[in-house]
């Protein structure tokens, strides 16, 4: 049996993180601490405007399209969108689609948009829409039910991207798409490093894996081991260095995200330990090597660079809050502890966290 089947037996809510079921707090705020002394707040006044859905799902996938556009993907199989910046939420769900698990949203613009449900054997499907939801083509699913996908990504215009599922006979497996998702293909396996012993992705936040450039991608893991991999051919061959944050059943690398293909951060943690971020991220200046980067105030499924400016900014969220660095991860601060699982930030500087009971929020700055 895989690690990641541990559990916390709590209390009422179910979450699910890479094929493990998760029973944390029904009343998770009272396992949060408040803002300490030595975590104070930033002199910039960062904080989330409420732009809630009104639903009772958790929405892990996000895309942030602009400061208007932005799509969300739920725990029970819901797909939502907006057109301006959050005052609206419309239901474009693909039809049939009840119980499905939207951990990853990769939207375009306002009419075109790939979702990815994860979950064991025929669980995990894509499906792609060019109408705003009107209409979805169901483009992918998977028949071995060995196989569990977690997160996916897109290059530039979007008509490259992979996806990625935990290790099928000691291997991540990866597909990839040639022509905006319509069609997936199992890459070669030849490329990818063996897996250690208990090894997976998380899906968290559908940031496990991520682009950037016109052929690289990196992917995070935990469990048996917490390594970041890395492609430079679209996920043909890959190698692998540990992350600097430590492995555990429940933990290691959540979610990563590069400002170019040289300059990346991954966080994390164990997220049955919610307030602890120690040795909680990691930053590269290669795209190929890690180092230990600054303590978080808790454990993080979600991290983004704010990408309008030219100061090195990332916002990282988890479920006691959210944090910011302005020296590309060396030191980070507390500003929120809003319960966010997930967190996308646009090209124009618009930022959006997602999170449970419906939570959509915009970043003001």
């Amino acid at each position: 049996m895989h690690h990641r089947r541990a559990r916390l037996t709590a209390m009422t809510r179910t979450y699910t993180i890479a094929g493990a079921t998760l029973f944390a707090a029904a009343a998770i705020g009272a396992l949060l601490s408040p803002l300490s002394p030595t975590a104070a707040a930033p002199a910039d006044d960062l904080h989330w405007r409420s732009v809630n859905v009104e639903s009772d799902e958790q929405f892990r996938g996000l895309d942030a399209v602009n400061a208007d556009v932005a799509w969300v993907g739920g725990s029970d199989g819901s797909v939502f969108r907006t057109t301006d910046g959050g005052s609206t939420w419309w239901d474009v769900s693909p039809k049939s689609s009840d119980g499905l698990l939207f951990r990853d949203v990769e939207a375009r613009d306002a009419r075109r948009a790939v979702v990815l449900a994860i979950g064991e054997g025929e669980a995990s499907r894509i499906f792609t829409t060019v109408d705003g939801g009107q209409s979805w083509d169901r483009t992918f699913i998977n028949h071995d039910p060995r196989a569990f996908y977690n997160c996916m990504d897109f290059w530039g215009t979007g008509r490259h991207g992979l996806a990625v599922s935990d290790p099928v006979g000691g291997k991540f497996r990866i597909i990839s798409t040639s022509d905006f998702g319509a069609s997936w293909q199992r890459v070669p396996r030849a490329g990818m490093p063996p897996a250690v012993d208990g090894e997976f992705n998380f899906a968290a936040s559908g940031t496990c894996l991520v682009t950037a450039g016109s052929t690289q991608a990196w992917m995070g893991s935990g469990g048996g081991a917490s390594r970041i991999f890395h492609t430079r051919d679209r996920g043909l061959t890959w190698e692998v260095t540990d992350s600097q944050i430590p492995a555990a059943p429940a933990g290691g690398v959540f979610s990563l995200d590069f400002k170019s293909v040289n300059r990346g951060v991954a966080v994390g943690g164990d997220f049955t330990k919610p307030r602890n971020g120690t040795d909680a991220s990691a930053v590269s200046t290669d795209g190929r090597q890690w180092t230990g980067g600054g303590d978080l105030s808790g454990y993080r499924s979600g991290v983004a660079w704010l990408l309008d400016t030219n100061r090195p900014i990332l916002v990282a969220v988890g479920p006691t809050g959210s944090d910011v660095t302005y020296d590309r991860g060396r030191t980070w601060a507390r500003f929120s502890t809003n319960n966010y699982d997930a967190v996308d930030c646009a090209g124009d500087g618009a930022c959006w966290a997602s999170g449970p009971e419906g939570a959509v929020g915009v970043l003001v700055r």
